[in-house]
């Protein structure tokens, strides 16, 4: 005969993959009071003041809440922030390296991969069809949200038509934390397919430091070499650090 505080127990374990478990949860699986006024402070708060009024771990928290519903999530909010450092930096870290953290499970990571995607893509939808020299800062804004907290490189090709209007915005190539393979003709060829008339190259530099190093002058004036001889023309390369972007127009680079 199985007793009432066995079975009990056996309705507790909802999420394996959640962070410490909260003792002495009451039968019917309701939270303690002080776990629930706390979540309903907070999201009273978000929505009288917006999150720019939130530090990291209280927004943190807030996206947690939904995959782990059951136990107090300030723990791992804690050891998340710890190990990447700030918000954006747990929101896009790989999958793999999310799931290196106690209670980080497949809930908790497809969560925050969701508000990823949502972040990109709000950004992404500011630039394009849109006409980029016009929209300047919302392109930095964009390539920040997409590249500025990744901590490996990543080089992507924005292609425009003739009025700059991004047409297309593609991933080149991923490589390491300090190098990333590319490849002009691979570049030069897709333009020619999307008939695009112009290019803007954009990598970022996980150290947050965006100074180009000279394989990434060498690359691109290899890239514009190559364009130029197919009549296309290179607007930038930007290269996107923690909380700057060095421009190679700018710069005078190219």
């Amino acid at each position: 005969m199985v007793s009432p505080r066995s079975f009990q127990d056996g309705l507790l374990p909802l999420f394996d993959d959640s962070a410490e478990a909260v003792p002495d949860l009451p039968k019917g699986g309701k939270l303690p009071s002080y776990i629930r006024d706390h979540r309903t402070r907070l999201r009273d708060r978000l929505m009288a003041g917006g999150a720019a009024a939130m530090p990291d771990y209280e927004l943190l928290e807030l996206v947690l809440f939904r995959a782990i519903p059951r136990q107090d999530v300030k723990p791992l909010a804690r050891r998340l922030l710890d190990r990447f450092g700030d918000f954006n930096r747990v929101i896009t870290a790989p999958p793999e390296r999310l799931a290196e953290i106690k209670g980080a499970g497949s809930a908790v990571i497809t969560e925050l991969k969701i508000v990823e995607a949502a972040a990109q893509r709000m950004a992404r939808a500011r630039v394009m069809q849109q006409p980029v020299l016009s929209g300047w800062d919302a392109l930095l804004d964009y390539c920040h949200t997409a590249m500025a907290h990744r901590e490996t490189e990543q080089f992507r090709v924005l292609y425009l038509d003739r009025k700059n209007v991004l047409i297309a915005d593609e991933e080149q190539a991923r490589g390491t934390v300090d190098h990333v393979p590319v490849y002009p003709r691979e570049i030069a060829k897709r333009a020619l397919e999307l008939n695009a008339s112009a290019l803007i190259l954009v990598h970022n530099h996980p150290s947050g430091d965006p100074t180009p190093s000279d394989s990434d002058i060498s690359m691109t004036l290899q890239i514009n070499a190559a364009l130029a001889a197919l009549g296309l023309v290179l607007h930038d390369h930007l290269i996107i650090g923690k909380s700057t972007e060095l421009s190679f127009r700018s710069e005078a680079l190219i």
